[in-house]
């Protein structure tokens, strides 16, 4: 099964932004609370890993796409 893009440019932007604000914030959360910090993590991790490869699930489910298609 083929991925189609999803996520446009603004959007890997913005998620990339997100990504970095979430993993600074559970470096910092990390030392209070253990399990905050590594779910930050996870959540950054994962809005990198959508932003990198133009793919969201959750955007598949609803229909929603920010990527701009050609047509050929």
């Amino acid at each position: 099964m083929k991925m189609k893009k999803n996520v446009g440019s603004l959007d890997k932007v913005i998620r990339y932004v997100l990504a970095l604000i979430l993993l600074i914030s559970g470096a910092l959360v990390l030392s209070d609370t253990f399990w905050l910090g590594i779910l930050l993590f996870v959540f950054a991790g994962v809005l990198t890993l959508t932003a990198l490869f133009s793919f969201c699930g959750l955007y598949t489910l609803f229909g929603v796409s920010t990527c701009k298609i050609e047509d050929k």
